[in-house]
């Protein structure tokens, strides 16, 4: 028995959470509202006139939520541009006293409107992050109607991430998304209750400070915690709600433990359950199931530590397309994706340019798989770029706060929409500021300013190196003094540092390299690309995946790396997975490759 079969028999029962779209916060009382919407395109934007979408025959045709019209698992299935589109769905809720319901949206591209019953109840402006609406007070039947428009012109100013802005898919650019993307979803929750919760661990007084807001009606209360390990009582706690708030500093250290604690690593991926319950004068009103890890992360010279010890960084580049939904997936989906990246030798993924599904960071806690979140990115530096940015930027920390796993937070990549970042100093300006909000919303995390060059204010200095030649590779990096205070790709040209900003002991990782192309025939269209000269044969792709990976793994002073790519999207062809998510390369072979047959640490045989 391997040690990823013993992880999946460790956690299967945290693997019932897996069609919840909100694992860390699991109410008994949700339904599902994926599925067949009426829907409707409107290029025109005569649906708002006069309330149009109101009247019979403006919906014409059906899609299936929560996947966009472009793909083909929506059953829509068109490529053609329609900015403005809408769904109507009707569902039966029953008004009780002292209940509410709140209906979630867990990403709706771009700007979002919501009707109950034809009452514009919210606006959301933001392609890539959740939000809810309290309905309770707009329900006046037992048969609701929802209606959303959603209003996408993919604009550059606008994050966009991997969305082509162009009339065609272009280099790494694909097919847009429109409308709604991810879950919709249901919830039934108490008059009063826990409406958020931030877990920090602190691994060196084992200790785990809670931090709840409260909801609803103000009224007496306090939010008692159960916490257990394995079944096993762990410590409860009980805080008084003050200002819509409570906070608590918890022990849970355990003689049960071997060394205090049971601690989150990728060998032990170790999980604590907790349950909240709000209790007001007349006994318990809500209650919620969640968990949390006892990790640390933290850089320290030229190296990083996961829980004091000195952690290498395997990851690859995770770009979470998938070839009839795009960037929507199943819950099975993405757990058979990251069985399969711990299978072939890594230990973490970027998730590149988009914000993924929570059930994805729940599987890296469960899987233990390390996870770097990142912002996707505008392309037109602008005051309203800056704007809708900063707009998404929290709740974009805000989804990933509780989970163990994520320990870097990206937020530009190789200075798109910065292009001129390097001498600019308002777009300079603007990547400090992103990177230190940041740390005010969450300072127990890595942060990358401009990941691939030309950084500013950065805890990692990362380089993104395509070069193919695995000799001209190694001899950019012969001297790292030079190196991480010049322009050691030979790809990208570019300076490590923007002007005005240089090394200062970061530690340096290669984020982006290898994208070696293989079309093994599951792309359709006609061009398809990878980084580098075309080779011919698995044999060969192989050997240069090796050589470049021996090269980068052996730089002196590196923390880790980060391969491109985990699957082929579109038209590229540089995946370890094809299309179709399936493996190019026997995954030992991969595992020899990436694992790197070197072990440090304790060996307990």
């Amino acid at each position: 028995m391997n040690i990823l079969t013993k992880q999946v028999e460790r956690n299967t029962i945290m693997f019932e959470r897996l069609h919840h779209p909100r694992p860390q916060m699991a109410r008994k009382h949700w339904r599902s509202l994926n599925g067949v919407w009426d829907f409707a395109f409107d290029d025109a934007n005569l649906g708002i006139q006069n309330h149009n979408f109101l009247k019979p025959g403006f919906f014409d045709r059906e899609i299936v939520v929560p996947y966009s019209y472009q793909t083909k698992n929506s059953r829509v299935h068109t490529l053609e541009n329609h900015p403005i589109v809408w769904y109507r769905k009707t569902i039966a809720v029953s008004k009780k006293e002292g209940r509410r319901f709140l209906l979630h949206f867990d990403a709706v591209d771009y700007q979002a409107d919501v009707w109950i019953d034809g009452n514009h109840v919210f606006t959301h402006q933001g392609g890539h992050v959740p939000f809810q609406i309290d309905i309770t007070p707009y329900l006046q039947t037992e048969d609701v109607s929802i209606v959303v428009r959603a209003e996408d012109h993919n604009r550059c100013s606008q994050p966009i991430g991997k969305q082509s802005w162009k009339d065609a898919n272009f280099l790494c650019w694909y097919t847009r998304t429109t409308g709604i993307w991810q879950q919709v979803w249901l919830e039934e929750v108490a008059d009063t209750y826990i409406a958020e919760v931030r877990m920090t661990p602190d691994i060196d007084n084992a200790t785990m400070e809670f931090d709840f807001f409260v909801a609803g009606s103000e009224i007496p209360a306090r939010v008692e915690g159960d916490i257990t390990y394995q079944g096993r009582p762990v410590t409860s706690f009980r805080v008084a709600v003050k200002n819509n708030r409570a906070r608590i500093i918890a022990d849970v250290s355990s003689e049960d433990a071997n060394f205090r604690l049971h601690f989150w690593s990728c060998a032990e991926p170790n999980l604590y359950d907790v349950r909240f319950t709000l209790v007001s004068e007349t006994g318990a009103i809500d209650e919620a199931d969640s968990y949390f890890g006892m990790r640390d992360i933290r850089q320290e010279g030229h190296r990083v530590f996961l829980n004091n010890q000195e952690f290498v960084q395997r990851l690859v580049l995770d770009q979470g397309y998938f070839a009839d939904g795009g960037l929507s997936a199943t819950p099975e989906q993405l757990r058979d994706d990251l069985l399969k990246v711990r299978e072939m030798g890594f230990n973490g993924t970027r998730k590149h340019q988009k914000v993924e599904d929570a059930r994805y960071m729940y599987l890296c806690d469960v899987l233990g798989l390390v996870m770097w979140a990142e912002m996707p990115s505008f392309f037109e530096y602008s005051p309203a770029a800056v704007e809708n940015f900063t707009r998404e930027l929290p709740a974009l920390i805000a989804k990933h706060y509780n989970h163990p796993s994520v320990i870097v937070y990206t937020l530009m990549n190789e200075s798109w929409g910065v292009n001129e970042i390097y001498k600019h100093p308002a777009q300079q300006a603007f990547v400090n500021g992103a990177y230190w909000m940041t740390k005010a919303l969450d300072p127990s995390r890595l942060v990358v300013g401009n990941d691939g060059w030309e950084q500013t204010t950065t805890d990692l200095l990362t380089v993104h190196d395509y070069n193919a030649d695995p000799k001209t590779l190694k001899e950019s990096y012969a001297n790292m003094e030079q190196a991480v205070n010049g322009c050691p790709s030979r790809t990208s040209l570019r300076h490590t540092f923007a002007k005005g900003y240089a090394y200062a002991g970061q530690p340096f990782m290669i984020s982006e390299f290898g994208g070696v192309a293989f079309d093994t025939g599951t792309y359709a269209g006609k061009e398809s690309w990878g980084y580098g000269k075309r080779l011919e044969g698995q044999e060969a792709v192989l050997h240069k995946i090796r050589d470049l990976t021996r090269v980068v793994m052996e730089l002196p002073g590196m923390c880790g790396y980060c391969y491109t790519q985990l699957t082929d999207v579109e038209q590229e062809v540089n995946g370890l997975l094809d299309h179709n998510h399936e493996h190019k390369f026997d995954p030992a072979m991969l595992r020899e490759i990436f694992n790197g047959g070197s072990h440090t640490g304790f060996l307990f045989v």
